[in-house]
């Protein structure tokens, strides 16, 4: 990349969501005010359905602000999203996660170190 040229919006959503660590979730809101799109939670779902599967994004740790997850209760996203976090250690009870235990809270020299724009 070169200098003083911004990654596009979804590029900087996938960037966001590849550093979520596993065992851990965040939301659609979270993640856009983290790209620097903030009030933009749905783009992110709209970016997560655009990435190319070569990212292998772990698109299975973003969920809604309420700690559920998003995908109509039962179809096969929703499953696959519910196998995928519990594999990973998180608690998912009726399609909830307990955000006050499974938030990822991205520290300070993280966010300036590991976000490049």
């Amino acid at each position: 990349m070169q200098d003083n040229v911004k990654p596009s919006p979804m590029t900087q959503i996938w960037q966001i969501v590849s550093m979520i660590p596993e065992g851990k979730v965040s939301s659609y809101g979270k993640i856009a005010d983290l790209a620097g799109l903030p009030g933009r939670a749905r783009y992110v779902s709209k970016a997560l359905k655009a990435a190319p599967n070569s990212l292998a994004l772990p698109w299975h740790r973003v969920i809604n602000s309420q700690g559920r997850i998003s995908f109509a209760e039962y179809s096969q996203f929703y499953i696959e999203q519910m196998e995928l976090l519990r594999s990973e250690g998180v608690i998912v009870n009726r399609g909830k996660v307990k955000l006050s235990e499974y938030e990822w809270q991205p520290d300070m020299a993280t966010l300036v170190l590991s976000i490049p724009f």
